[in-house]
This record gives structure tokens, C-alpha cells and sequence, in this order.
């Protein structure tokens, strides 16, 4: 196959080798990797590339859905999303009910943390420049970040270095759906320190 033949049978600006076969072309290993050493493509992980003239219109978000599902953004990235944490965060940090795991590729670094799939709602779909990606509702975003670090929060002290913006959480956190979400979890020490966010 030559990489021509590639960019038209290929739609989109991500394609896997699965995509590949689907559509009836042969691809074989030592072709993409030519094509990645050249710059034609970008390996975002094994069997999974995006055509590197697209790079420019790709979102690090749009990646994070691709590289790993079911998963939505959350934690420290949604956190910061929303200005509920002062920090600058350098990857893009999701819940998924599959494995913890990371991936760093050209777009950066991607964070997955498992989570029951009971817990994994409480995200909306947003709209990327090429695709979308799912993003944690507030209130999800921070119960999750409680539930996934309580064993570090065992007093106010550890509680405060979380560095909440609690302005902006009053202004932006639904009381009613925060509480509702948080009985879902059904754990007594989670409590305490969700109601501590609220105003």
C-alpha cells in the first residue's frame, strides 16, 4: 500500500489498524513505521496513529477519549478545567473502568485511573475541532478525586493541601446533585470531606 493510497482510504485524522482492515487494505509494520520515521503519521500507541499534517487541528482531550475507553476526563484535569485547583496541569488525567495505566505520544502524557464501572457517569460529551470527548460534570470530577485519594486525606491538614478555590466552586457546584452523586459512592469517610466542599 502506498501512503496516497492510505490518506484516501482513511476519513478521519486518527485511523487504526483495525479501521485498516475493515476497509480491505493491507498495511504492513515496517510500511507504518517508515511513514512514522518520516513524519507522515504519529503513533498515539500500538495500532493506533493519526496523520501528522492533522496534528495541528488535534485536541490533547480528543486523544485522551481515543487512547482509552470507556474512559472521560476528570481528577486534576477536569479540576482545573472548572478553576477548582490553582495548579497548571501538564496531562490529561481520566477515570476509566479498565486498567490504570499512562500513554505519552507527541500530544503528551495520558493518565488513566480505574474506577468500578458502576462510578464511571457523571461526564458530559464535548465538542472537539476533529471528533469529541467526554468531560466529568464538576461535581463528579471532584467526588472522584476524593474517592481516588482518600488514602492520603486523613485530616484537615491533608485535606487543606488539596488547595480547593472554594469561590469558584460555590458559584459553579450544584448542592443538590453533589449530595446525590456522593451517596452513590456509599462510603462513610468519603462524607466528611465532601461536605468540607461545599459552602
Amino acid at each position: 500500500m502506498k501512503y496516497q493510497d492510505l490518506v484516501s482510504a482513511m476519513e478521519g485524522p486518527v485511523f487504526s489498524r483495525n479501521d485498516l482492515l475493515l476497509a480491505g487494505h493491507k498495511v504492513y509494520d515496517y510500511q507504518l513505521s517508515l511513514w512514522v520515521k518520516k513524519g507522515y503519521l504519529i503513533r498515539l500507541k500500538n495500532g493506533l496513529y493519526a496523520f501528522g499534517r492533522e496534528m495541528e487541528k488535534l485536541r490533547g482531550e480528543e486523544i485522551a477519549f481515543l487512547l482509552c475507553q470507556p474512559s472521560y476526563i476528570s481528577l486534576e484535569s477536569a479540576l482545573a478545567w472548572y478553576g477548582f485547583i490553582p495548579e497548571i496541569v501538564y496531562a490529561f488525567i481520566s477515570v476509566t473502568s479498565r486498567v490504570t495505566r499512562t500513554f505519552e505520544n507527541p500530544f503528551g502524557r495520558f493518565i488513566y485511573r480505574h474506577v468500578k464501572s458502576a462510578l464511571l457517569w457523571g461526564y458530559i460529551e464535548m465538542k472537539g475541532k476533529q471528533g469529541m470527548y467526554l468531560l466529568a460534570e464538576p461535581e463528579k470530577a471532584l467526588l472522584d478525586y476524593l474517592y481516588l485519594n482518600l488514602g492520603r486525606i486523613n485530616s484537615e491538614a491533608d485535606f487543606k493541601t488539596i488547595r480547593l478555590n472554594r469561590g469558584e466552586m460555590e458559584q459553579t457546584l450544584d448542592t443538590e446533585k453533589f449530595l446525590t452523586y456522593l451517596q452513590a459512592f456509599e462510603i462513610k469517610k468519603m462524607e466528611r470531606w465532601a461536605r468540607l466542599c461545599l459552602p
